[in-house]
């Protein structure tokens, strides 16, 4: 691949994308939220888990 071509999309190009959460053990859809499970969820926090680096397993 030599260079890649940028694509630009109207929005009338564009399709929704659902997205799906973890609830009460099972997966929902965030369309079918009502409108406190909406504010809710958009209060929470994202994080990314990093390794701990002081374990050693091999010990």
């Amino acid at each position: 691949m030599d260079e890649q071509e940028e694509v630009t999309l109207t929005d009338d190009e564009r399709q929704p994308c659902e997205v799906w959460t973890r609830v009460m053990g099972y997966h929902r859809p965030t369309t079918s939220f009502n409108l406190g499970k909406q504010a809710e969820m958009a209060e929470r926090k994202y994080f990314k888990e990093t390794p701990d680096v002081t374990s050693s397993t091999g010990n």
